[in-house]
């Protein structure tokens, strides 16, 4: 790794450390976080007074969202999450964007969300 790869992932974890520091979640309001890799999107709905996760989705695995584009799928498994988190009697949520920018499929993931019926 170069100088300004390490660079790049110093930023990120202190982003993503100022982030979960403002907020966590409650019973009553869990957090919903996102992982983006390259291929893939991955939610987890995670009350973190417990430190369980109530209800999670993605796009990879046998439930996961085959087609589309990655936006499109970042919508579907932010419906889905909804879903589940509605299963789970979850009504809220708080948002962590988990470091990344609220841009392209991390905001499409938040809107499907949204439709799905989660309040943030």
């Amino acid at each position: 790794m170069n100088r300004a790869q390490k660079e790049k992932i110093k930023r990120f974890v202190r982003i993503k450390k100022g982030i979960r520091k403002k907020i966590s979640g409650t019973s009553s309001r869990p957090r919903l976080t996102v992982f983006r890799s390259n291929s893939e999107i991955y939610c987890q709905i995670i009350n973190d007074e417990q430190g369980i996760t109530l209800a999670s989705a993605s796009s990879k695995g046998a439930n996961g969202v085959t087609a589309g584009t990655p936006v499109e799928k970042a919508i579907e498994v932010g419906k889905r999450v909804a879903e589940a988190a509605k299963s789970a009697g979850v009504e809220s949520v708080v948002f962590d964007r988990n470091g990344y920018l609220y841009h392209g499929r991390v905001k499409a993931l938040a809107e499907g969300a949204r439709q799905g019926g989660l309040n943030f």
